[in-house]
């Protein structure tokens, strides 16, 4: 379906006029014949709007119930069974009440362009994403609503309605501008006229940049383009403060003025798993931001951070990094280097824009310093260095120096360092100091200190003791770090190593089910498609799909291969996570997971996992669709070609028999011919309809072979009645050859369907005598084998290359050594008598033959005791015919 397009009636402040622009210009929509749907609009009271509604068809609002009070919300599904050519939908930044299919009414409108209707809405400046900081700062309003800057660049068309300053504030003092009081209460300081000259100036820049992109395409000749290719890239670093936001507008903003691409990089440290339930939130909403405007985000691993961040920009040819930067550094960590300033002393050529970004309310546990730990933790410290003070009193009676004493509280905080972390290790260094002055030092049991050398003993003791602390949580911290990694990186291998062992869709989902619930826990579900609907496929006790709800969101997951449900814009309301599972060219299914503890959906690492986890699935599951695609398809070509085979067949082989029987048949009709010519038409009738009879009984044959109705009933049965009868049927085919048998006395019973077996010795022989020259010998053997009953026939015919000893038993191949044209087989007899062989559970080959010729030869396998009643009396030790 293609896809509607979006018009933006723009502005830089609320009272401009865009909602009755706005209905004006549908009014005119309509008198020019088009279907015009009214889905929202915000009339704010106002007659002369309300009165540009009359005549237009308004959708009835959806009322929703949100804490005692009834909302009025835009009906999405209502608009969208009405199929309208054109909706309008007022205020596109608007925040949709809890119930609601979508949190942001943005994406309801996302929704009616895919479904091929145009829509028409409005929008302030201070509602696009990267610049909410900077309208901020010039108004003293902190905006909540917002919508992603691709939503804006993505409109088809964007018409800026505006009036001066002075008149926008004339229009607020008569109360005509809608937020005149509401602006009074919650502005911080009155909006004036030089707030209102830089926002309009923002808004003309911003569509300015808009025309400016057009225009270039237009030059470019592409409708596509955005813009002049450019080296640039960009990486933004983001942590879990919320001043990251302000950096990530901040690189939207540059990338946009550059025409670069950008990415937001969060270098997950080791201290960072301690992190509390605000911070791990407040991260993924920092990532997720990036993501919304346009950028890409990654997510790497390492105890430093500038490192980390330099080694990926030079890896991936970044150009301009930008940096927050908190303020001063706090004197209690005078020793340590700001992030930025190490980054810039890294970067050598790489540009680095530092911004002052200083947190709001930053999260109460931080990276690297101030972590909380438990009482816990500090009380088995303690108890930790009461043991290194009885150590040391022990060694201290013992006459031991007091250098041995001191590496016993040093050797106890590097202990308490690697089991309790860094927190208790510094408490520890300090209290190990007032230890050993108070018990081991004159005047003994006071902290008085007599000999001034003392007291550079303890600055010693105390700043080794800090960096051996130091040191040993680093080394924790990075070990906790590698034993994360490589939790990810097992389970990564074990879900890879189990779907490619697996085949099979159901199976594939019953392996993904099981990996998945092992890694992250909770309940998960896969929906994968089933003709026009999505299926779910659960494991016992998964009550996970058994609402409607549920069923929606892995509908519309699946449909906009997005995901949607809990903890997404998108259907927030479900109770799991849906995840699309996108292969490279369509989705193939859905991911559902819902977790026993909420926070693990915030958590960057159980997404990075879920996301590559999911990502495998989804390959897995396309694998096996083109795979049986594969399959489908060739054995489409294969039915083509014996289509085409067939068609030959009943072309030619069909046609000479029948042809001479014709001609024969009217020649006894039509002439007056003597008796021995009679005869001889006669005979060529009756051989040429026994010829067309046996090539109908292999096409009968071959058909119930294809169609897996041959069914085999085997009989203990001699082998020579068998030979008999098939020596009769081939009789008038055989001509001038002479068939010697060679059938052993002690020939057992063989277990065999008769009927199907003669068939095999009717289509060796024909075979064996169609390419045998005029008059030679076709022996026909049978001998007692290791694996049953060998029966070879042997002609003298020019034999077959190596080649076609395999290729000769496949449907429709005919050898290239054909004696005439009345020799040519319709390539089905070897076919059929593999078929036929390999039922009975035996092999059948062929040979060379010594002096020339070929040796066709097949085994029946002899398996059990045949009854004593049907045992024969006697038999014919060798005869000729």
């Amino acid at each position: 379906m293609k896809r509607g397009c979006l018009k933006v009636f723009f502005g830089y402040a609320p009272g401009l006029g865009k909602t009755y622009a706005m209905l004006e210009a549908a009014r005119v929509a309509v008198a020019g014949g088009r279907s015009v749907l009214v889905g929202y609009a915000n009339t704010h009271g106002r007659p002369e709007v309300e009165a540009l509604l009359v005549g237009l068809t308004v959708l009835p609002l959806k009322e929703i119930d949100y804490r005692g009070a009834r909302l009025a919300e835009f009906d999405l599904e209502a608009a969208l069974n009405f199929k309208a050519d054109l909706v309008v939908v007022d205020e596109l930044a608007h925040t949709n009440a809890a119930g609601c299919r979508n949190r942001k009414r943005w994406q309801d409108v996302q929704e009616l362009l895919e479904a091929g209707s145009d829509v028409w809405t409005t929008l302030n400046l201070q509602h696009i994403e990267s610049v909410r900081d900077v309208v901020t700062q010039i108004t003293g309003v902190v905006v909540r609503d917002s919508l992603p800057d691709h939503v804006f660049d993505e409109a088809a068309e964007v018409e800026l309605v505006d009036l001066p300053p002075d008149e926008l504030l004339e229009r607020s003092r008569e109360g005509k501008a809608h937020l005149a009081e509401r602006v009074s209460r919650s502005v911080v300081r009155p909006l004036r006229k030089g707030s209102l000259v830089a926002l309009r100036e923002m808004a003309m820049r911003r569509v300015a940049d808009r025309v400016g992109r057009d225009v270039q395409a237009v030059r470019l000749g592409d409708a596509h383009t955005h813009g002049p290719a450019t080296a640039e890239r960009l990486l933004v670093c983001v942590d879990a403060s919320p001043g990251s936001a302000r950096l990530i507008r901040a690189a939207r903003r540059m990338a946009s003025a550059t025409h670069a691409p950008w990415t937001a990089i969060h270098v997950q440290t080791p201290a960072e798993n301690r992190l509390d339930e605000r911070g791990r939130r407040m991260l993924a909403q920092n990532m997720r931001l990036a993501d919304h405007l346009g950028g890409e985000t990654v997510t790497v691993s390492g105890a430093d951070v500038a490192r980390e961040v330099v080694r990926y920009a030079r890896a991936h040819n970044v150009t301009k990094t930008v940096i927050g930067t908190g303020g001063a550094v706090p004197l209690y960590c005078f020793w340590r280097r700001p992030v930025a300033d190490r980054v810039i002393g890294l970067a050598g050529d790489m540009d680095v824009h530092v911004i002052h970004a200083v947190d709001e309310q930053p999260p109460s546990l931080r990276t690297g310093s101030g972590i909380r730990h438990d009482v816990r933790d500090y009380l088995l410290a303690l108890a930790m260095l009461l043991l290194a003070t009885a150590v040391a009193a022990g060694f201290d009676r013992l006459g031991l120096t007091d250098a041995n004493l001191v590496t016993t509280y040093l050797l106890a905080i590097a202990l308490v360092a690697m089991w309790w972390g860094r927190g208790p290790a510094v408490v520890s260094s300090l209290a190990s100091v007032l230890l050993y002055n108070f018990l081991f030092t004159t005047p003994y049991f006071t902290l008085v200190v007599d000999d001034p050398q003392n007291i550079y003993t303890f600055a010693v003791m105390l700043s080794i003791a800090l960096i051996v602390s130091e040191l040993t949580s680093r080394v924790r911290e990075q070990a906790n770090l590698a034993v994360e990694r490589e939790h990810r990186a097992e389970a990564l291998y074990r879900v890879s190593h189990a779907l490619a062992n697996t085949s099979g869709r159901l199976q594939l989902v019953a392996v993904a089910q099981e990996e998945l619930t092992t890694i992250f826990g909770g309940q998960v579900a896969v929906f994968v498609p089933e003709r026009d609907s999505l299926r779910p496929v659960l494991r016992r006790g998964n009550t996970l799909a058994e609402t409607p709800d549920e069923a929606d969101a892995a509908l519309w997951a699946f449909e906009h291969r997005r995901t949607a449900g809990r903890g997404t814009d998108v259907l927030p309301g479900a109770q799991a996570l849906y995840l699309p599972l996108n292969g490279s060219e369509s989705t193939v299914g859905v991911l559902a997971w819902q977790p026993e503890d909420e926070s693990c959906l915030v958590n960057p690492a159980q997404r990075q996992l879920l996301d590559a986890v999911s990502t495998q699935i989804a390959m897995a599951l396309e694998r096996d669709w083109l795979a049986q695609e594969t399959q489908r398809v060739l054995t489409e070509a294969d039915a083509e070609r014996s289509r085409s085979s067939l068609l030959s067949v009943v072309s030619h082989d069909l046609r000479t028999p029948l042809a001479a029987i014709a001609g024969s048949a009217s020649s006894l009709v039509v002439d007056k011919l003597d008796a021995e010519t009679r005869e001889d038409l006669a005979r060529t009738i009756y051989e040429e309809a026994d010829r067309l009879t046996r090539l109908v009984e292999n096409l009968l044959h071959l058909t119930r072979i294809e169609s897996g109705a041959m069914k085999v009933e085997k009989q203990w049965q001699p082998l020579e009645e068998v030979v008999g009868s098939a020596l009769r049927r081939v009789e008038t085919a055989l001509g001038s050859h002479e068939v010697q048998l060679d059938l052993p006395f002690d020939l057992p019973l063989v277990p065999m369907d008769g009927l199907l077996v003669e068939q095999v010795l009717v289509n060796l022989l024909d075979n064996a005598a169609k390419y045998s020259g005029e008059g030679s010998p076709i022996d026909l053997v049978a001998r007692l084998a290791s694996a049953g009953v060998e029966v070879t026939v042997a002609d003298r015919g020019p034999g077959l290359a190596e080649a076609e000893q395999e290729r000769v038993f496949e449907r429709f191949y005919r050898g290239t050594a054909v004696r005439s044209d009345r020799g040519r087989g319709a390539g089905m007899g070897l076919a059929i008598c593999r078929a036929v062989v390999t039922a009975h559970g035996g092999r059948i080959w062929v040979e060379p033959r010594v002096g020339g010729g070929s040796c066709f030869k097949f085994v029946l396998p002899v398996e059990g005791t045949p009854p004593v009643e049907e045992a024969p009396a006697s038999r014919e030790r060798k005869s000729d015919a």
